[in-house]
C-alpha cells in the first residue's frame, strides 16, 4: 500500500472517528435533556426504561467503534495498516472502505467466522439419538 494511499485512508479512519465521538456526545446531551422530571404511570416507565436500553446498546456499539477505529490508526502509525493479520496479504481497497478498521482480508475473515461459529454450536455427542429416531416410535 504506498503512503499516499494509507494517508486517505487514515483521514477517512479520524472523519469516521471524529463523527461517531460527535453522534455520542450529541446522544448524551440530549439523553439528558430530554429526561423528564414528571412522575409517569407504569407505561411511561416501561418504555422509558426500553429507550434507554436502546440508548445504552448503541452507546456500547459506538464506544466498540471507536475503539477498532483507534487501533486502526495505531496500525496506520506502525505501518501495518491494510495488510491481513492471518495470511498477511493487502487487504482490498473497497473492503477498507466498507470497513477501515478491517483486520482480515475476506477469506480469512471468512475462516474466522466460520470457526467463531463452530466454537459457538453446541457440541453433539455421537452416541445421542437423533431427534428423528423415535420417529417410528409413535
Amino acid at each position: 500500500m504506498t503512503t499516499k494511499r494509507r494517508a486517505e485512508l487514515g483521514r477517512l479512519l479520524e472523519d469516521r472517528r471524529r463523527r461517531i465521538l460527535e453522534d455520542v456526545q450529541t446522544r448524551k446531551r440530549d439523553g439528558r435533556a430530554g429526561r423528564s422530571s414528571e412522575v409517569g404511570d407504569i407505561g411511561d416507565d416501561s418504555e422509558a426504561g426500553t429507550q434507554d436500553a436502546i440508548d445504552f446498546t448503541l452507546l456500547q456499539s459506538k464506544a466498540e467503534a471507536l475503539g477498532r477505529l483507534d487501533e486502526a490508526l495505531g496500525r496506520i502509525e506502525a505501518g501495518e495498516y491494510g495488510q491481513c493479520l492471518e495470511c498477511h496479504v493487502e487487504i482490498s481497497e473497497q473492503r477498507l472502505k466498507a470497513l477501515p478498521f478491517a483486520v482480515r482480508c475476506r477469506e480469512c475473515e471468512a475462516r474466522h467466522e466460520q470457526a467463531d461459529e463452530h466454537e459457538r454450536r453446541p457440541a453433539r455427542r455421537h452416541d445421542a439419538p437423533s431427534d428423528f429416531s423415535r420417529v417410528g416410535s409413535y
